[in-house]
């Protein structure tokens, strides 16, 4: 076991135990190396050609001011599915949410754990009609279209004072592979992701979810198997938000004033 996985489990395990346990899952994340890509996806016997496509789009001010307090505004287009929107909000302590919110069913509670931390995120979540996204960031409807009632009261309950959607510009796209695998000799499903960033860089993400209360054990297991592969799991972490995130921002900024 790393350094990292030992400070976890000793220093922060009261913590996320805390959390998780007026949570709704856990999952528990890895990103690989770029370095890694390669012989990581061969060990697990992926096969590009059976992935599902994604393409997901950001919603914020080009110097990020809904980041800066913790908020994602997000929607996706998804191959042989239809569109969805997500109002995500990270940290949360699942117990100070207030109660209208924390009964929605359509808000998830969920603590992320990967080798060196973890955070706890709500997330209000929308199910749409395929071509809604594409007709908002081409401009032929407005933003506020792509997200429900629900989400633009809980935009607005965390949102610097006066910021709504349609104030917001479009960072994205970034294409996403996503994968599905029952690998032999683990008895989880486990999820692969490439996001695929337009400079050319990529992250790779392994991830499991589970339920509060099966962390820790979940966690030996997907250690002990991905050892097993020969997957490095002492590499430094990226976050695919993040990531994304700072890139289109960069962009934004560059070009000057819409």
């Amino acid at each position: 076991m790393n350094t990292e996985s030992q400070r976890l489990l000793s220093e922060d395990l009261v913590k996320v135990l805390d959390l998780v346990k007026d949570a709704d899952s856990i999952e528990l994340k890895l990103t690989l190396p770029g370095s890694s890509y390669r012989q990581s996806a061969a060990a697990l016997g992926v096969d590009p050609l059976e992935a599902q496509i994604r393409q997901v789009f950001f919603f914020d001010t080009p110097d990020l001011r809904l980041n800066q307090v913790g908020v994602v505004a997000r929607a996706r287009r998804i191959q042989g599915r239809g569109d969805d929107s997500v109002i995500k909000l990270r940290p949360v302590v699942p117990s100070e949410l207030p109660d209208d919110v924390r009964a929605s069913e359509n808000l998830g509670v969920e603590v992320d754990v990967m080798p060196g931390g973890y955070v706890c995120s709500a997330s209000m979540k929308h199910a749409l009609t395929a071509p809604r996204v594409r007709q908002a960031v081409v401009g032929e409807v407005p933003l506020h279209k792509v997200f429900s009632k629900e989400q633009r009261a809980f935009l607005a309950a965390h949102a610097p004072d006066g910021l709504t959607i349609d104030d917001l510009s479009v960072l994205g796209p970034i294409f996403v592979l996503k994968l599905k695998l029952r690998p032999d000799a683990f008895s989880r499903r486990l999820v692969v992701e490439v996001w695929l960033y337009p400079d050319g860089a990529r992250v790779f993400e392994l991830s499991t979810k589970c339920l509060p209360g099966e962390g820790v054990m979940v966690g030996m297991e997907v250690r002990k198997f991905l050892e097993s592969k020969g997957i490095p799991l002492s590499g430094a972490q990226q976050t695919k938000t993040k990531t994304a995130l700072e890139f289109f921002s960069a962009e934004l900024l560059a070009s000057g004033p819409e």
